[in-house]
């Protein structure tokens, strides 16, 4: 399968589907990721904290020896600062600490994952990024779990404007005001968890699963099928063939204006408790 493309404000390019690895660990981890890769997922979204970097590594160069092969230009991988790496000289560290993980020479995304605003130092991390841009070390730059105020003190001091943020995204919580800051400031929105979870999923909502059988699509494509029509880059997580390939496949259908009224219905707010505000994460 073949996922269309979003053009981000660096001039870069970013699949406009990827591929969550949080808890995609071991052998088992690498030989679900490069699943994926041969199913057709070209981005692939990890962190320091998720603790399996040096799987995804194996997952890129695996990808290499596929029956059709994968290159690594052909991917883009993102990782992402941890909170006790906030800082200029940190977050250069923390990233050459992520590179020695994944064994590349350079990842294709950097993401300041929480912005700590209690400690304060998210700026300084963000100049850091800035300086792993321009020695090429990370091809893009930008961060998750920023609010707007975050963001323009972000542009304000620095002048640079993040290419990415990744927040909690989903019917439930569709974050319109964000993603209409986003929209104007050419910031592309990410979509973290972005079907719920065994405690949370929404796939099972009555109206989610009408819009399904009227489409002949699966309830979890209407989601992933919705994040994309609201300009959302959604990441889900699996490690089974099967069902990545279903989340993969959601570009041959459309949702109307009234799947989309529809779906709006279902709007009532977090469901992690992720207030960038108030969440601490190191």
């Amino acid at each position: 399968m073949t996922i269309p493309s979003l053009t981000l404000n660096d001039g870069r390019s970013i699949p406009s589907l990827g591929l969550g690895t949080y808890k995609l660990d071991g052998v088992d981890g690498t030989s679900a990721m490069t699943a994926a890769i041969d199913s057709g997922y070209r981005l692939l979204d990890t962190a320091l904290n998720y603790g399996n970097e040096r799987e995804v590594g194996d997952a890129v160069r695996a990808a290499a020896d596929l029956p059709e092969p994968v290159t690594r230009e052909e991917l883009v991988v993102t990782s992402k600062l941890p909170g006790r790496h906030h800082g200029y000289d940190e977050a250069i560290a923390s990233l050459e600490e992520s590179l020695g993980n994944l064994r590349l020479d350079y990842v294709d995304l950097y993401l300041i994952h929480w912005p700590l605003p209690k400690v304060d130092r998210y700026v300084d991390a963000w100049r850091g990024l800035i300086e792993l841009r321009d020695r090429g070390l990370a091809r893009s730059i930008g961060v998750s779990n920023f609010t707007p105020a975050h963001l323009t003190r972000l542009i304000e001091e620095t002048g640079v404007t993040p290419a990415v943020n990744q927040v909690e995204l989903h019917p439930r919580f569709p974050q319109t005001e964000l993603r209409e800051f986003h929209a104007k400031h050419s910031i592309v929105t990410e979509s973290w968890s972005p079907l719920g979870s065994r405690h949370a999923d929404f796939t099972d909502e009555p109206v989610i699963r009408d819009v399904a059988s009227e489409l002949g699509v699966t309830p979890t494509q209407v989601v992933l099928r919705w994040h994309v029509q609201v300009g959302a880059i959604p990441l889900p997580k699996s490690g089974d063939r099967d069902r990545q390939r279903e989340n993969l496949d959601v570009f041959g259908f459309e949702l109307t204006r009234e799947h989309l009224d529809a779906i709006a219905t279902l709007e009532s707010g977090r469901l992690w408790g992720g207030d960038p505000e108030t969440h601490e994460e190191f």
